[in-house]
C-alpha cells in the first residue's frame, strides 16, 4: 500500500453533528479538479477511468479520476506506468486555460463567504470564517453552504475539512474525500491525529520517515510521546521541534489571504530530445502565446523574460532579461525568448525541455506603456486580445499563429506552471 493509500480513509459516518466551536478554519479541495472540469464537456465518460495528462512518452499525470486511482494511478506518475496499470483509462491532454477559469470562479465562492482566503493551488485553499459566522452561522453550516454553491454554480464537487488549525483542517478534508466534510472538534485533536502513521505529519518525507520508523515510530501518537531532545538529536533541532508541536495539533500559522503573483510561466518537455532550432522556436511561439495570455487574465504585465532550457543530458540553463517596461503581449515575450535562445550558443544542442517565464510582474494598468515611433495605436495589443475573447468563447487554440497551425510533431507532457 503506498504511502498516498495509507493517509486516506473513508468519509465519515453518518451521526450525530461534531462539536464544531473554535473551529474556525477551513481547508476546501476540489475532488480530481482537472478530471471534474473535463467531465463537465464530456459526461458520457463519468464512471470510467479517466486520466488527464501528457500524452507523449515523457508525459506524466496531472489528475486522475477515482475510478482510475482504484488502479494505483496517482498524478506525476509516467503517462507511459498509468497506462500500463490501466489500459482501459481515457486519457485527455490537460487544458489549464479551462481549469484556470473554473479555479477563478470557484475562488470567487469562497471570497463571497470571507476574505481570508489563502490559495495553496487551483483547487485548494485555506479559509478563515471566524468573521462570517454572526452573519451565516457556525463553521460547519459555512462549510456546507461553500460546498453546496460549488457545486450548483460549476458542477464540481470539493471535500472540505473543519478545524482548529489548518494542519488538521487539511487532513480532515483529505480523510473525508471524495465529496464529504469533516470536523475535528478541538478538543479532539490527539484523538483524531495520534491513530495516523507518521507520514501524516507535514515534513515527513520518505528519508525522514525511514529514520521515524528505525526509532520504531509508527504512530502520530507514538512520535508524540517521544522526548523531544530525542526528535532533535535524531532530525535536527528544527525538524524535531516541528514534528513535536504538529503531534499534539499545534499549529500557530494564520491563515494569509493570497498574495500578488510572482511571476507567470510555462514549459514543456519534448517526446525526444530537439536539436532543430525551427522546432524550438515554435515551441517558444507557442509557450509565449500561453504565458501572454495567462498574464492578460491576471491583469499582469511583467518586465523581466526567462527562458529554461534542459538539455539530454539534463544540464539545465536559464537566461533572462530585462526589458524597458513590462509588457503582457506575447509577442515581445515570443521575441524576446527567441533572441535569448539564439544568445545561449544551442542551436544544434539537443534539448530535453524548454520554458518561458516573465517575472517582476505589476498590475497592468499601472504599467506605463510608450508607443514605439511608428507603431499604430491600435495593433498587437487588440489584436491579442481580441483571441482571448474567442478563448474564451469558442476554447483556447481557437485562433493560433500561423506557425502554430500544424500537426504537433513535438507534443509531450504538458509542464505548465503557474508561479506564487
Amino acid at each position: 500500500m503506498s504511502r498516498k493509500q495509507q493517509l486516506h480513509r473513508p468519509g465519515p459516518q453518518p451521526g450525530p453533528p461534531a462539536d464544531d466551536t473554535g473551529c474556525s478554519i477551513l481547508h476546501v479541495d476540489m475532488d480530481a479538479f482537472f478530471v471534474s472540469v473535463e467531465l463537465l464537456d464530456r459526461p458520457e465518460l463519468r464512471g470510467r477511468p479517466v486520466i488527464v495528462g501528457g500524452v507523449g512518452p515523457r508525459g506524466v499525470v496531472s489528475a486522475a479520476s477515482y475510478e482510475s486511482r482504484r488502479y494505483g494511478v496517482h498524478s506525476a506518475m509516467p503517462m507511459s506506468r498509468a497506462r500500463r496499470l490501466c489500459p482501459r483509462a481515457v486519457v485527455i491532454p490537460p487544458d489549464h486555460t479551462k481549469y484556470g477559469r473554473v479555479s477563478r470562479a470557484v475562488f470567487e465562492i469562497f471570497e463571497s463567504f470571507t476574505p481570508l482566503v489563502e490559495g495553496l493551488s487551483l483547487d485548494e485553499a485555506f479559509l478563515d470564517v471566524s468573521g462570517a459566522l454572526r452573519r451565516l452561522g457556525r463553521p460547519a453550516l459555512v462549510a456546507q453552504m461553500i460546498r453546496e454553491q460549488v457545486q450548483a454554480q460549476q458542477g464540481i464537487t470539493c471535500s472540505v475539512g473543519v478545524a482548529s488549525t489548518k494542519f488538521v483542517a487539511k487532513l480532515a478534508s483529505t480523510h473525508c474525500k471524495p465529496n464529504g466534510l469533516l470536523v475535528i472538534p478541538a478538543d479532539k485533536v490527539e484523538e483524531f491525529l495520534h491513530p495516523l502513521p507518521v507520514a501524516a505529519l507535514w515534513g515527513v518525507g520518505e528519508r525522514t520517515e525511514q529514520s521515524l520508523l528505525r526509532l520504531g515510530l509508527r504512530t502520530v501518537g507514538q512520535l508524540a510521546q517521544t522526548p523531544l531532545a530525542t526528535l532533535q538529536r535524531e532530525l535536527g533541532n528544527a525538524l524535531g521541534g516541528h514534528l513535536h508541536e504538529l503531534s499534539w495539533g499545534r499549529d500557530p500559522r494564520e491563515v494569509v489571504p493570497e498574495t500578488a503573483d510572482k511571476s507567470i510561466g510555462a514549459e514543456e518537455t519534448f517526446d525526444t530530445d530537439i536539436d532543430d532550432p525551427e522546432v524550438i522556436h515554435r515551441e517558444l511561439l507557442r509557450l509565449a502565446e500561453k504565458v501572454g495570455a495567462r498574464l492578460r487574465a491576471s491583469g499582469n504585465s511583467g518586465r523581466t523574460v526567462s527562458v529554461k532550457l534542459r538539455m539530454a543530458d539534463f544540464k539545465t540553463i536559464t537566461r533572462s532579461r530585462t526589458l524597458r517596461e513590462p509588457t503582457d503581449l506575447a509577442r515581445v515575450i515570443y521575441v524576446t525568448a527567441r533572441e535569448l535562445y539564439e544568445a545561449a550558443g544551442l542551436e544544434r544542442v539537443r534539448l530535453r525541455l524548454v520554458g518561458v517565464r516573465v517575472e517582476n510582474l505589476v498590475p497592468a494598468d499601472q504599467a506605463p506603456r510608450q508607443l514605439a515611433f511608428g507603431e499604430p495605436e491600435t495593433g498587437w495589443r487588440e489584436a491579442e486580445r481580441a483571441v482571448d475573447q474567442a478563448a474564451h468563447r469558442f476554447g483556447s487554440g481557437t485562433v493560433r499563429p500561423a506557425a502554430l497551425v500544424r500537426k504537433q510533431e513535438d507534443t509531450s507532457g504538458s509542464g505548465d506552471a503557474r508561479g506564487r
